[in-house]
């Protein structure tokens, strides 16, 4: 198992830098929808009703490959 690092910093009451070894994302939004853009080509979109742990994602962008 490697070692990993994550860190997200609270922007404003919906915006958060996200940080982590490979890249760094912007997400805004709160609960129920929230939109992330990251710095490795990807943008994420989640819908999820809040308290049930349901959520529905969509991803467009670069592919995340694995070597």
């Amino acid at each position: 198992m490697g070692l990993k690092f994550r860190k997200s910093i609270k922007l404003g009451k919906n915006v958060k830098l996200n940080i982590n070894t490979n890249s760094a994302s912007v997400t805004i939004g709160g609960k129920g929808v929230h939109h992330t853009i990251s710095t490795n080509g990807t943008a994420k979109t989640t819908v999820g009703i809040p308290g049930t742990g349901i959520s529905y994602t969509t991803t467009t962008g670069k592919k995340k490959t694995h070597k």
